[in-house]
């Protein structure tokens, strides 16, 4: 797995006290019993930890634990992507 995927795990057992035991790739939220009331919480942190911009409405209890991962990648990549743009634009200034 990825170093963001067991870094989402290490998140779900330290913060949330999941049993790491209950944690897969394939597992969905709601098999963990989390609502999308801890889906709101838990994308907070994500934001926190991950630096990274979700919204929290970006998961569901549906998803995957991999999906929910994947998706912390794919903002790192566009907050990478626009940051040289947006600093290039300061320069000008």
């Amino acid at each position: 797995m990825s170093e963001t995927y067991d870094r989402l795990v290490d998140l779900l057992v330290d913060r949330f006290e999941v049993d790491r035991g209950e944690i897969g790739p394939d597992t969905r939220f709601e098999d963990l019993d989390m609502d999308s009331l801890f889906l709101v919480e838990l994308l907070l942190v994500i934001q926190s930890e991950f630096k990274v911009d979700v919204g929290e409405d970006a998961a569901t209890p549906g998803d995957t634990v991999t999906a929910v991962a994947e998706l912390i990648d794919g903002r790192r990549v566009l907050a990478a992507r626009s940051a040289p743009a947006a600093s290039s634009t300061g320069e000008r200034a």
